[in-house]
């Protein structure tokens, strides 16, 4: 006998930081569905654990605890949604300040001893939680409306120069993403100025108007071709094009559906003020 699939009433958010798990939260609850967050301990938004229904806090390694908690809400399915930054994890003294507990220490050994890449984690992590009953699903699942969509998404129009170096520098940062060196570059003039590695987008950004001070430049930013959308999305927001314009930016290239924009609608009216094509562009 067929039985008609009934979603869950309860979905689980393990939260780390940036706007972002309050969007995925509040999109949750929009379907009617109660959200079950774990916030990890010093990432989360102060405001987040309004927008939740259930709030725990748990560390960054606390891999057990993320599945006791959820698993006494009877949760099945869970999205993993904020930033946690990656630097972290090379500080000094970083296992003591982190406080990893006797499920993650044991993930480590056997899974993550010699690779720690993000898409080696995340699978690693999925699986875990699977062990346990609790499925990772897509991040972007509830905030469909918040990706990159294909074509200008703004008012601001490309220019023939601005088309050759999307045309010239998108097969070269898919290649990038692709061998997981970065997920953006900055150009101009069919001229690479900087790459992305651990430091992140912001950084770049920084570095980039510091090696080109004659401004005009693109950035484009997308995720690996196959990249696995249960965490780690690439993220845009307002504060992106903000810090792109003082630094000299004039182009911003997006994978269409591979790339949050956080309150996209705000982000293409700022776009339009500051002078910033607003591009989406297809793997």
């Amino acid at each position: 006998m067929n039985r008609e699939h009934v979603l869950p009433v309860q979905i689980g958010m393990i939260a780390g930081s940036g706007m972002l798990p309050i969007l995925v939260a509040d999109g949750i609850r929009a379907t009617g569905r109660k959200v079950v967050c774990i916030g990890l301990r010093d990432q989360f938004d102060a405001a987040l654990p309004d927008h939740c229904d259930v709030f725990s806090t748990a560390g960054v390694l606390q891999i057990g605890k993320w599945i006791r908690i959820l698993r006494r809400a009877k949760i099945e399915e869970t999205v993993m949604v904020g930033r946690v930054g990656k630097a972290r994890m090379y500080e000094p003294f970083r296992v003591l300040r982190q406080l990893p507990d006797l499920r993650a220490a044991l993930l480590y050994y056997r899974r993550l001893r010699f690779d720690r890449r993000s898409h080696v984690l995340l699978s690693a992590v999925a699986d875990e939680l699977a062990t346990s009953g609790v499925r990772l699903i897509d991040s972007t699942t509830y905030i469909p409306e918040h990706l990159a969509t294909i074509g200008l998404m703004g008012k601001v129009k490309l220019t023939a120069v601005q088309q050759r170096d999307v045309d010239f520098a998108w097969p070269m940062l898919r290649s990038i993403a692709n061998l997981g060196v970065g997920q953006a570059i900055t150009v101009r003039e069919c001229d690479v100025i900087a790459v992305e590695a651990m430091e992140g987008t912001d950084a770049m950004i920084d570095r980039s108007a510091q090696l080109c001070r004659t401004g005009g430049w693109a950035l484009l930013k997308t995720a690996h071709d196959s990249h696995d959308m249960r965490a780690d999305v690439p993220t845009v927001g307002v504060p992106t094009l903000e810090r792109l314009a003082s630094a000299g930016g004039r182009m911003l290239v997006l994978g269409a559906g591979r790339v949050i924009m956080l309150e996209k609608p705000r982000m293409i009216e700022v776009a339009d003020r500051l002078g910033i094509v607003l591009l989406g562009v297809s793997i």
